[in-house]
């Protein structure tokens, strides 16, 4: 009898707390708010639109915003919980699409993810979540959450090591930590898929998405920035300053990229790069692909704009990072320099880490936190 008075208690506990759920229309965030229900929390899904509404219309056509919120809202209604859609249009121009535009304007190769985690989902949604009432807001991120001790919270890595995405979450702060939830960190992707399908969600084989929503994997970046960036010709020049031929704007390029360069490789078949770019003299500079291309490879970067999950690192360190999204762990020391700036020694070098990009720290499966290149 007490035992069963525990776990009724345990449910009415669940049943009162409110989570919602962004359902953004692919099979994660579905099989999220399945999770969530199935334990016995209140549980409502929301869609944000953050990029066409009534007031804007999407200039490149591109965007399949409705087929995600079709989707969104077919997974709520099997579910059989509250749904709603928030319009965050102007709030995404204003701090992820002018963020990624200044970025490459500024020479710099942004992560816009990362910006839309940091300043929408678990910034202005959170907020809108904490407003109605809910208690937390959950996401399909594969990644788990774990509270320590003294009440605060750490993520560690998801389970599925093909699908972990605590990358994208790096720059985030302790207090939006606290009010996050992430439902399926715990699972793989095929035990996702098998859970959706089981469940009759109607977007169970629904293919995950790659690319930034404005873009809808249709219009390439460089075809979109041609709207935000004028197109300026200049040289391409090698690393002595032969001028090799011509480019349509610096923007256009970043660090490492060996395709669509514009200039053929020599009769060995090497292949040119990008190792560099001049803004005073609108230069692209490239060099042949080897271990000695000046400015291709590093073992020391300087990095800015810190952020830490938990508790900040204020001697030198040696951690784990991922220098990109999909490169394994990488053995470093991490020195803290002042002024939120740090210089990271990796054990192996590293190709073409672009300024503007971002790097996440690990200690084996936690993550500490991140920054960005200088």
């Amino acid at each position: 009898m007490y035992q069963r008075k525990l776990i009724l208690l345990e449910s009415i506990m669940k049943a009162e707390k409110k989570i919602l759920v962004a359902l953004s229309g692919g099979v994660d965030s579905g099989v999220a708010a399945l999770v969530l229900k199935r334990q016995g929390y209140a549980v409502s899904g929301i869609f944000m639109k953050t990029w066409v509404d009534e007031a804007h219309s999407d200039p490149f056509g591109t965007c399949p915003w409705q087929e995600d919120l079709d989707s969104a809202r077919s997974v709520a209604e099997t579910l059989g919980i509250p749904f709603s859609v928030i319009n965050m249009v102007n709030h995404y121009r204003e701090r992820v699409v002018s963020y990624l535009v200044d970025g490459y304007k500024n020479g710099i190769t942004p992560n816009p993810d990362l910006m839309c985690n940091r300043e929408i989902k678990f910034g202005l949604l959170m907020q809108h979540a904490k407003q109605n009432g809910f208690d937390l807001l959950a996401t399909g991120h594969y990644c788990r959450k774990v509270e320590n001790e003294d009440g605060s919270y750490d993520i560690l890595q998801g389970i599925d090591q093909n699908k972990d995405q605590s990358y994208f979450l790096c720059l985030l702060s302790q207090e939006q930590i606290a009010s996050a939830c992430f439902p399926i960190g715990h699972l793989t992707k095929p035990e996702v898929r098998k859970l959706a399908e089981e469940a009759n969600l109607p977007n169970a084989h629904r293919k995950d998405s790659q690319d930034i929503c404005f873009l809808g994997g249709r219009v390439t970046i460089n075809d979109f920035l041609k709207n935000y960036i004028p197109q300026q010709e200049g040289d391409i020049v090698n690393v002595e300053g032969t001028v090799l031929g011509k480019h349509e704007g610096l923007h256009n390029y970043t660090l490492g990229q060996r395709k669509g360069i514009g200039i053929p490789s020599n009769a060995d078949f090497k292949k040119y790069v990008v190792v560099g770019k001049i803004f005073e003299k609108n230069q692209l500079i490239v060099a042949f692909e080897d271990l000695h291309a000046p400015g291709l490879y590093t073992n020391e970067v300087l990095v800015r704009d810190l952020q830490f999950i938990n508790k900040p690192l204020t001697i030198e360190t040696e951690l784990q990072a991922k220098p990109r999204y999909r490169d394994p762990c990488q053995d470093i020391l991490f020195a803290p320099l002042g002024n939120n700036q740090a210089k990271i020694t990796f054990r192996q070098q590293q190709r073409a880490l672009a300024k503007g990009q971002a790097i996440a720290f690990y200690q084996n499966q936690k993550l500490i936190g991140g920054a960005i290149y200088c």
